[in-house]
Order: structure tokens, then sequence, then C-alpha cells
């Protein structure tokens, strides 16, 4: 291999930079826009946990499974599709003589479409000795379009507020040169329990005599930001 001669050696990482350079060194505007918007959740994903623990080991787990499996189809709930299994606990709670006795658990994830499903699944399995429920997570189905719907209106306020700055120097501005976006979702429920307000139901049963109110999640903050360099004619 040829060496090259030492008096080029110095010149090559000046040519490499001035290169670079050039993307830099042309007249340029540089903007930064940003959109944002609230949406209401339509995916609510519900953690439930049911235990021998809770009914003091009167009620077996497969008798809780069955029951609670009974009253989310009552709702028109399709379990099939939208409960799903988590994990399988068993804890070792007490020794008798040579017996043990076991008390079982079982984590579900439950997928619900509105704030009132929700609330009348909290009310269905409470009535089942089913109370440990808590908001797993919130997303909205349409995510990615909205994404790149504020996308576009970001670049649209960047293209405005470049010719808002341009045009008093009575300059204008061409190509873009370099962009860049950040997103940002901000889901208010994260692991958080359930508490749905109720009210009192007119033509029911004593033992539903209460009915969730007319409510709606908090809503998910979505926000897109641009970086846009143009060049500068």
């Amino acid at each position: 291999m040829k060496k090259l001669p030492l008096f080029l050696l110095p010149f090559i990482p000046f040519w490499g930079m001035s290169q670079t350079k050039n993307f830099i060194d042309q007249a340029h505007i540089e903007t930064t826009a940003k959109v944002d918007t609230l949406v209401s959740p339509d995916r609510i994903y519900l953690n439930i946990t049911i235990s021998e623990k809770d009914t003091k080991g009167k009620i077996s787990l497969e008798e809780l499974e069955n029951n609670m499996n009974t009253r989310l189809k009552s709702l028109g709930i399709a379990t099939d599709k939208q409960l799903v299994l988590k994990d399988l606990s068993s804890n070792f709670q007490k020794y008798f003589l040579r017996q043990q006795e076991i008390q079982k658990s079982k984590n579900y994830s439950l997928i619900v479409y509105n704030a009132i499903m929700a609330g009348k699944v909290m009310m269905a399995l409470e009535q089942i000795n089913i109370s440990n429920i808590s908001v797993e997570k919130t997303e909205y189905a349409n995510m990615e379009s909205l994404l790149l719907t504020l996308k576009s209106r970001a670049i649209k306020k960047a293209s405005m507020q470049a010719l808002a700055m341009t045009k008093p120097l009575n300059q204008s501005f061409g190509k873009a040169l370099y962009i860049s976006d950040n997103s940002n979702v901000m889901s208010p429920y994260n692991n958080r329990m359930l508490a749905i307000p109720m009210k009192a139901s007119k033509n029911s049963s004593e033992s539903d005599s209460m009915a969730p109110i007319d409510i709606e999640f908090e809503k998910i903050s979505v926000e897109t930001e641009v970086r846009v360099v143009f060049k500068l004619d």
C-alpha cells in the first residue's frame, strides 16, 4: 500500500469539512413550529386481578373466573377477543399438618372502548367479589394517522412563519434544507385504580341500584414539533 506524501495529509480533513459545511454555509432561515390536540381514548385497558384470598378461600379461583366470564358476556363483551390472561400465581399461605392451603390468583387484561363500559365492568365484577381493578393504559386507535396529520400541519405552520419573517425584508425562501420532528403522546392513565362516579338508577333492583355517570376518560394529549431550515433566495 502506498503512503501519501506527508504534505498532503493535513489537507484531507479540511476538504471533508468543507463538503460538510456547504449545507450550513448557505444563506438560510430556521424556524420551529409546534401543533397539538386532545383526543378521547377509544381503547381502555383494565387490569383485573381475581384471587381466592378476596373471598377468604370460600370461592375457588375457577368459580370466580367462570362468574367473571359470565358477567362480562352479559355486558356484551366478547371475552374471547377482549380478555387476555396475563399471569397465574399461587401463594402458599398456611400449612395445616401435612396438608397445605394454596390461595391462587390470576391477572387479566380487559380492553373496553369507553368510560361507561369501564364503569359497568367495575360494578358487575364488584357484585361477584372482584374489586381489584385498575386502568393499565389508554390509547387512541388512529394515533399513527393523527401524528401524520399533525406533522403536516406543523410543516405548513413552519412555512407560514418563514414567510412572515422574510416578507418584511423583501426576501424569499426556497426549498427546505433540513427537517426534523419530535412527537409526544401524553396519556393521563398509567396503572391507576379505577373509580367511576355513580348515580342512583330509578328502575332497578336493590343489587343494581347504581349506574355509572355518563362521563369520558381524560383526553390524551398529542403534540408534534418540527424544526425546518429553509434556503434563503
